[in-house]
């Protein structure tokens, strides 16, 4: 069996409030049908009367941003007052990581990926061809 992830469903308390956030944060594009177009993810926020306002677990699920400017992008997420849980850190091979939550808790990150990282993910990629 062969199986495609085609959307993320997120629960909230307040989805207008999420779904506002994540469009000004992060510049989330809205399709028709109200999911938040991430690249090829989309995204459903959708009220939820069977779950706390901030989760429980935070970190059980993270949703990982990939931009191409983290240190503009944290600049502008720290204007609109995020908490930052680890604040923008290079790691490994160039790479750019901050980690922070959206308005209901939920984790997530930013994340440049470094040049030398790239690099070595194209020479893996050609050695398997």
């Amino acid at each position: 069996m062969s199986a495609t992830l085609g959307s993320i469903l997120l629960a909230s308390t307040d989805p207008a409030r999420l779904r506002d956030w994540y469009q000004h944060a992060l510049g989330a594009h809205v399709s028709k049908d109200g999911f938040l177009m991430f690249g090829e993810v989309a995204v459903l926020i959708e009220h939820r009367d069977d779950i706390a306002p901030a989760p429980a677990e935070p970190g059980r699920v993270i949703f990982n941003f990939h931009v191409e400017d983290a240190r503009f992008a944290a600049a502008h997420l720290t204007k609109l007052g995020v908490t930052w849980l680890v604040e923008l850190e290079e790691r490994n091979e160039g790479m750019l990581f901050g980690t922070l939550e959206d308005p209901d808790g939920n984790y997530i990150q930013i994340i440049e990926l470094g040049e030398a990282y790239q690099a070595r993910i194209r020479a893996e990629m050609a050695d398997v061809r």
